[in-house]
């Protein structure tokens, strides 16, 4: 699928061109590269009040460097990221899977469930905890925010429709935004995702990048009715901006 060059209608400085930017959730007016296990981690529909939950790793790239994400452990350079996103925020990567030194991170710039690997003694990056994560699933249209495994919020949210629905998985924060700036579809508020739409409705412009984010149209909130990404109300999404660090993980399941 194409990579969009463009955040909704404002263009990206050309040396961004191939990274995919541009939200797909709300309607505007790998050759060899290792995939993590099947998701199993629980999901809103059976997440109790309080679970065990150890503090996720962060990859934070340091001011003026870049660094090298392997296709494997060990394995030859898959691409090379800077120390910020595309939207201007520090470069956190989420950290999906563990291998000795090595840290699986997600990242838009690589399809849905393939891992860039990079070695936390680079000295390119610092690695960093957070104990806050989302939880969504799809089938029941519900987020979860929890802290140190503990329920702080739940919240109703709207989903892919048919045809584009929500891509399961799990992924990062990789940006908070202010959803006025790109349209007023977007809310109040954008959690950028480090997902990516695969399944864009038939003539679409908006671009692939999946997000949290707010909605001009409330009625739609618990229903599927997004070209992927999930919208909520305004006043959760203030509430997940307040709290949610980038680079937090976002597990989306079924």
């Amino acid at each position: 699928m194409r990579r969009s060059t463009r955040f909704l209608a404002i263009a990206l400085p050309a040396a961004l061109a191939t990274v995919p930017v541009a939200l797909a959730g709300a309607d505007p007016a790998s050759g060899g590269l290792e995939r993590p296990a099947p998701l199993t981690s629980q999901v809103a529909s059976t997440l109790p009040d309080a679970i065990e939950a150890p503090p996720a790793l962060v990859v934070r790239v340091e001011a003026r460097a870049t660094v090298a994400l392997r296709t494997r452990p060990k394995g030859p350079m898959a691409l090379r990221i800077g120390d910020s996103t595309p939207f201007g925020s520090r470069q956190r990567l989420g950290v999906v899977r563990t291998h000795g030194r090595w840290l699986g991170v997600t990242t838009p710039e690589l399809p849905n469930g393939t891992l860039g690997w990079v070695d936390r003694r680079a000295a390119a990056i610092h690695v960093e905890r957070t104990r806050w994560a989302i939880h969504a699933d799809v089938s029941s249209r519900t987020v979860v925010l929890t802290r140190s495994g503990r329920t702080v919020k739940r919240l109703r949210v709207a989903v892919g429709r048919a045809g584009s629905s929500t891509p399961t998985g799990t992924y990062a924060v990789t940006d908070k935004l202010s959803g006025g700036s790109y349209g007023p579809y977007y809310g109040c508020c954008i959690l950028a995702l480090s997902a990516t739409q695969p399944n864009t409705p038939p003539g679409w412009t908006g671009g692939n990048r999946m997000a949290i984010h707010g909605t001009d149209d409330p009625s739609s909130i618990g229903a599927a009715s997004s070209a992927g990404c999930l919208r909520a109300g305004d006043g959760d999404l203030a509430f997940l901006m307040s709290r949610v660090p980038v680079g937090t993980p976002v597990v989306i399941g079924r």
